[in-house]
């Protein structure tokens, strides 16, 4: 081998190690072995295939079927680069077919790498039992079903397939499982619903590493067994990152929020260096309980360590911010991102924009997102028909949904079709919306009728409710929510019958309401309310501060509480008293009690916001002379001097 051609060997192995696996580099890269002549090397065209393999881009993975295609000879590792790749894929089963191929391959032989990649593909799949079955036939076949490689495979296949026996049984045949073995028997429970039989297993084990402490962890917390994990975690002798991350990541998206920051500052305590995915973790508690001066001080820390350079921890700070109702602060972590902001980035961004109200705003990020080069995705389009749909934009955002259809060929999902029920339903156009739905190409779910059963809730239109309600009866028939709402309707109109009557099916059929709930954060620390929990000396406060409130609102502003939709055969006094204890009004109450003037309320609740409690809390902010953040589950009110940043629109 002449030096040029070393020399030209070295460059084309460099770019395959070290750069970036896009369409364009692949396709590069692919045109200097063709140029050079190296395209039906089996080595340099095997690393091709293998640095496409590593991509999750369905650009790539085609262009490397096309790649593969077309080689005249390919061996056994360039169908396992391949299988590897498909089993990965949006379609993991269709990394079935080059297994095929090679088993029927006149020279090539399969080997343990072919049926571990192929039975990934089928457990990603997660409902291929009788793929399954066959393919651990062939491994018998072969002689690989005692391979501890496959045989571990094997497990994790029947477990994602939900066949626990199976997995079992082939754990119990193998002659010496490994710990990798003896981790995946035990999530194998853990994914069946055994949580005793894992830690049977688990104290069975000959040897532990930290990664079957981990497989505990995680296998309690997917489980929703919390207080096991903690008994886990304490009997730890040594913890990694992970150890740490899925303690922090889970209690944050159980609800465990006092938790989740528990434990992140254990790991400081500790002087553990947190990672990207702790940090994510955290924020995201942060994000969900409304925990804005808890995020301000991560933030400061994220900035002292050098943490801010990476993208998805901007990300996260973004969603932080934006869900803690300060949206102004999500756009200065926006702009002064010193890494490339991403895909994720601009529709984050968007989002914020989008659940605050400020749809101009984020069709104006929409088209800076156009011009940097970065093209949109279905989920950034959801945002956009999201904030038009809250703003009242109806011809901007049918615009919008003309435009991912047409300009960017992205096909409409079911979320971008429920965005448009709900933008015609919120501007009153209930007919339009009914329309939509019957000439949708693909079939409406209770999400969407559901979306239109709370716009006739809204604007009271019985008739179309009712039909609405009955297509919901046909699908969800035991959702307390659907007849709710179809009270509420029947409530605004004075058909206390027809009130009466769907409280009685709710009592037969033990339906019950979900209860609303609402959070405040105080001096980093979150006080929850609950209308009807028992009396503490936290909500007795409340409500005593509540009473002095409603006193104030009625002699300087004449408010009257807005009662025509709660029962009818409950007395006028008791109405007041019902809609007086609404948790939103006690959380508010409690923070005018507890925080100085001049500090911002920040409120959380889990429902809507009715409208007698909208109209409090704009009453509070002109009287008290104080800013009200109210994040209902679909969208943030913003109260000051009287006024509602949604204009009354919600």
């Amino acid at each position: 081998m002449n030096i040029i051609n070393k020399s030209c060997e070295e460059i084309l192995l460099s770019l395959l190690s070290n750069c970036n696996t896009t369409l364009k580099t692949t396709k590069q890269i692919h045109t200097h072995l063709y140029v050079t002549g190296l395209h039906t090397h089996p080595f340099f065209f095997g690393k091709l295939l293998l640095n496409c393999a590593v991509s999750i881009s369905d650009h790539v993975l085609n262009y490397s079927l096309r790649l593969f295609h077309h080689f005249p000879n390919p061996d056994t590792f360039m169908y396992n680069t391949l299988i590897r790749s498909l089993s990965h894929s949006s379609t993991p089963l269709s990394s079935l077919q080059p297994f095929i191929q090679l088993l029927r391959h006149p020279t090539l032989l399969p080997d343990s790498f072919s049926f571990a990649f192929t039975l990934k593909g089928i457990a990603n799949d997660g409902c291929s039992k009788r793929q399954g079955i066959q393919l651990h036939s062939h491994a018998f076949r072969h002689g690989f079903d005692d391979h501890i490689f496959v045989g571990t495979t094997l497990i994790s296949m029947y477990a994602e397939c939900g066949c626990y026996e199976y997995a079992r049984k082939v754990f119990d045949e193998m002659s010496q499982p490994n710990v990798v073995a003896w981790n995946a028997v035990v999530t194998a429970c853990f994914r069946c619903g055994d949580v005793e039989g894992a830690w049977g297993l688990f104290e069975r084990m000959p040897v532990r590493n930290l990664t079957s402490w981990n497989t505990m962890l995680a296998g309690y917390v997917k489980a929703g067994q919390l207080w096991l994990a903690r008994r886990v975690f304490c009997e730890m002798k040594m913890r990694d990152d992970a150890s740490w991350s899925t303690m922090i990541v889970g209690f944050a998206k159980s609800g465990s929020f006092h938790d989740a920051f528990g434990f992140f500052k254990e790991l400081l305590r500790d002087r553990n260096r947190p990672s990207e995915v702790s940090l994510t973790g955290v924020l995201s508690a942060c994000a969900q309980a409304g925990a804005f001066e808890f995020g301000k001080i991560l933030h400061g820390f994220m900035e002292k360590a050098g943490f801010l350079c990476i993208v998805s921890v901007n990300n996260a700070l973004i969603d932080t911010y934006s869900k803690c109702g300060n949206v102004d602060m999500a756009k200065l972590v926006f702009q002064h991102m010193s890494a490339e902001k991403c895909i994720v980035s601009w529709t984050s961004m968007i989002a914020a924009l989008a659940m605050h109200g400020r749809a101009d705003e984020a069709i104006r990020v929409f088209h800076e997102m156009e011009e940097s080069g970065v093209r949109p995705d279905g989920v950034t389009f959801i945002s956009l028909l999201y904030a038009c749909s809250h703003s009242g934009l109806v011809e901007q955002g049918c615009a919008l949904f003309s435009k991912m259809r047409n300009f960017y060929g992205i096909e409409p999902a079911i979320e971008h079709y429920g965005c448009m029920v709900d933008l015609y339903g919120r501007a009153a156009r209930l007919q339009k919306a009914y329309e939509f739905i019957r000439q949708m190409p693909i079939l409406p779910n209770v999400i969407i009728w559901r979306t239109l059963l709370g716009a006739c809730s809204i604007h009271g239109n019985i008739e179309l409710a009712e039909l609405v309600k009955a297509r919901l009866a046909e699908m969800d028939p035991n959702n307390s929510g659907d007849h709710v709402l179809l009270s509420n309707v029947y409530a605004v109109a004075g058909k206390w019958k027809d009130v009466a009557g769907i409280r009685r099916t709710m009592i037969e059929q033990s339906m019950k309401k979900i209860p609303g709930w609402s959070m405040i954060e105080i001096d980093k620390v979150n006080y929850g309310f609950v209308a009807g929990e028992k009396p503490n000396e936290v909500t007795k406060e409340a409500h005593d501060k509540l009473r002095e409130i409603m006193l104030r609102l009625r002699e300087e502003e004449g408010y009257a509480p807005q009662v025509r939709s709660v029962l009818h055969d409950v007395e006028e006094e008791e109405k007041e008293d019902s809609m007086s204890k609404h948790s939103e009004k006690l959380a508010a109450a409690f923070g005018i009690a507890k925080l100085p003037k001049g500090r911002i309320l920040r409120i959380v609740k889990n429902l809507r916001v009715c409208g007698d409690c909208h109209t409090v809390m704009k009453l509070i902010s002109k009287v008290y002379q104080v800013e009200i953040i109210v994040r209902d589950r679909s969208r943030f009110h913003s109260f000051k001097g009287g006024f509602c940043s949604c204009r009354d629109y919600w």
